[in-house]
């Protein structure tokens, strides 16, 4: 169920696989997902599973809308009714508040600075690389009191650069943008590698990660990956504070 999970500081991250949930094939086991077919209902359980699993009020966790681009919410709380704005990266300095990111080949970024008690998720897929979201997801964490040098860095399960062919234009077209992301697959094709992009764009604003997943989806059994499924799950990726810096793990 909770493939990874990291406290660092008061700070909290976790990443999901796709085990030990309730939906149906092809969704099997844990999907997260409310936008790609499962039964709601299912859903549901399986993301009350999850918070349950880590500590967590299953209404206090903040979802996305998800569209590729690079929008930051600054949340306080749950969206309410309705559905989330479209977003994707939200940011909060409200402890307890978990913010989630949904995946199934991008990249997801979790990033806190306990010690300014200001956490941010990020959904980076190529667009959203190219579009700028995790730099604007690390702009808004500064401007609410964030020091780049002091926030913690996780990225969870993506399709590795090995194996996220594209055409050689896309590739020209990302790598212009951010060129740490040129990459060619295992079998001599082009190819772009998120991962790396988003740790080059990091980098540039001051941030080091302390933690990065060399899980690829695309070759894994036990992640989703749309690029060699396409009708599947997504995985959740997790970032909260504690009550105060330092505190015990959960």
């Amino acid at each position: 169920m909770i493939g990874q999970q990291h406290h660092v500081s008061g700070a909290h991250f976790a990443f999901t696989d796709r085990w030990g949930g309730v939906s149906a094939a092809p969704y099997e086991q844990l999907n997260l997902g409310g936008a790609v077919g499962d039964d709601p209902a299912a859903v549901r359980a399986n993301r009350d599973l999850v918070a349950r699993e880590l500590g967590l009020d299953p209404a206090a966790v903040v979802w996305m809308n998800q569209v590729h681009g690079r929008d930051v919410a600054v949340v306080d709380g749950p969206w309410g009714e309705g559905e989330p704005p479209c977003v994707d990266a939200v940011v909060t300095t409200r402890r307890g508040l978990a913010l989630a990111v949904l995946t199934a080949d991008c990249t997801p970024v979790l990033l806190a600075d306990p010690a300014a008690g200001i956490a941010g998720a990020a959904h980076a897929g190529r667009p959203g690389l190219v579009a700028g979201v995790v730099p604007a997801v690390v702009a808004a964490m500064v401007e609410r009191g964030a020091e780049p040098s002091r926030i913690v860095g996780y990225t969870g399960p993506a399709v590795c650069g090995r194996c996220y062919e594209v055409p050689e234009a896309m590739r020209a077209e990302v790598a212009a943008a951010v060129p740490q992301a040129w990459a060619t697959t295992s079998w001599g094709t082009p190819s772009v590698d998120v991962a790396a992009g988003v740790r080059a764009q990091l980098a540039a604003a001051g941030v080091q990660l302390r933690g990065e997943s060399h899980i690829c989806t695309l070759e894994s059994a036990d992640h989703y990956s749309y690029r060699r499924d396409r009708t599947t799950g997504r995985l959740a990726s997790y970032v909260w504070l504690g009550d105060a810096p330092g505190e015990a793990a959960p």
